[in-house]
């Protein structure tokens, strides 16, 4: 599941740094990318949210907390 979830942001945010800790159906994401740039906490965590819907639509992930961070 963890290498399905990377491989979902990086088909999106391509050049990004992207880490999954998976506890169950819990994860904490990590993705650090320039595309962050310049937009604003929602705009960032709705990006990330937009690569793993379908994880979240069929159950397989519950909760998430989103980091989402730029190179700097």
């Amino acid at each position: 599941m963890q290498k399905r979830i990377i491989e979902s942001i990086h088909a999106t945010l391509a050049e990004s740094l992207v880490e999954v800790e998976l506890d169950g159906n819990r994860a904490l994401i990590t993705v650090t990318s320039k595309v962050f740039e310049g937009k604003s906490r929602v705009q960032k965590q709705q990006l990330v949210y937009g690569c793993i819907d379908e994880f979240i639509k069929d159950g397989s992930l519950h909760a998430v907390t989103i980091r989402a961070l730029t190179p700097d």
